[in-house]
């Protein structure tokens, strides 16, 4: 495998219609989990990803595995727990505004994620560790896998991205920002948001919070801008990155899929500048369908693209 990943995959139910879910009669069905977002985009830009996760065993869990599987990721490390269901969530489309999300998820399976699942043999020859905040705020649990991943990432050399993905229903900025920090500082590309930024660092500044990221120890730290593009710094400099223009119809998935471009251009070899430029062309391209990552492009359609 090129990259390890691991994290919660839950089914997602997207609503037909606008309004209130409880005048919504019929859903769409399909996956969801930061994680696992990034890693469909990786396999399709060409680069081999497996998927630590725990599902529960029955048949959204199998679902869900059919589904990643389908896409390419590597399973030999996910498994079926029999003792706890796979979560759940519920997309609401609300007219002139963000969708909301409504999640089923206490008590699921990849709550019960933890150290003993995070095998050695799966980081031997990789070449990059991805994780988010997500996991982490999960329980102990999820946060001893996220510690022993990194733990093995370090023993094996493996390079390493972070995304806070910071989630106020899991954990609030009091109990999110130390830990965050930390997993931050281990990191050598950090991905965050603005309003990641402002919650780690004080700032709502890129350029403030490209410099306090870099000082926390990242080499290359991407402030994801939405609309106005990104910020990527590193220790050779600061590259702005414009937007790639796309009619917009769900923007969630974007930063995950900007995370897999990012990731894919530097195990490619290729300098900052063309990691952020592929980064944005992957996170517009996922907005432009309902699902979180359905229109991540494959290798070809990105590079034919990116050269027009």
């Amino acid at each position: 495998m090129d990259v390890v990943t691991l994290g919660e995959s839950m089914v997602v139910f997207l609503p037909e219609a606008e309004g209130p879910l409880r005048h919504v009669a019929r859903f769409g069905r399909g996956v969801a989990g930061a994680e696992s977002n990034v890693a469909i985009g990786l396999c399709r830009l060409g680069h081999p990803t497996a998927w630590i996760g725990r599902v529960g065993e029955d048949e959204f869990g199998r679902y869900i595995l059919d589904t990643l599987a389908t896409e390419g990721l590597d399973l030999r490390f996910a498994s079926a727990d029999p003792g706890a269901p796979t979560g759940i969530m519920f997309k609401e489309r609300r007219p002139g505004a963000d969708s909301r999300v409504v999640y089923y998820r206490a008590g699921s399976a990849a709550s019960r994620l933890d150290a003993g699942d995070v095998p050695e043999a799966v980081f031997a020859g990789a070449a990059w560790l991805h994780v988010t905040g997500i996991t982490a705020a999960l329980g102990d649990g999820p946060r001893r896998a996220v510690a022993r991943a990194l733990e093995l990432a370090a023993r094996f050399g493996l390079r390493v991205s972070f995304d806070p993905n910071y989630r106020a229903r899991l954990w609030s900025e009091e109990q999110a920002r130390p830990v965050l920090r930390d997993l931050a500082s281990q990191c050598d590309l950090l991905l965050l948001g603005t309003a990641e930024g402002r919650l780690l660092y004080g700032s709502d500044d890129p350029e403030e919070i490209a410099r306090a990221g870099l000082r926390a120890g990242p080499t290359l730290v991407a402030v994801k801008r939405g609309s106005e593009g990104a910020l990527l710094a590193g220790t050779e400099g600061r590259w702005a990155i414009p937007p790639h223009p796309v009619s917009i119809v769900e923007p969630t998935g974007a930063g995950d899929a900007f995370a897999a471009g990012c990731i894919a251009a530097l195990l490619d070899g290729q300098p900052p500048l063309a990691c952020g430029r592929l980064g944005a062309l992957c996170g517009a391209l996922v907005c432009t369908v309902a699902g979180d990552w359905e229109g991540a492009p494959d290798r070809e359609t990105a590079a034919s693209l990116l050269g027009r």
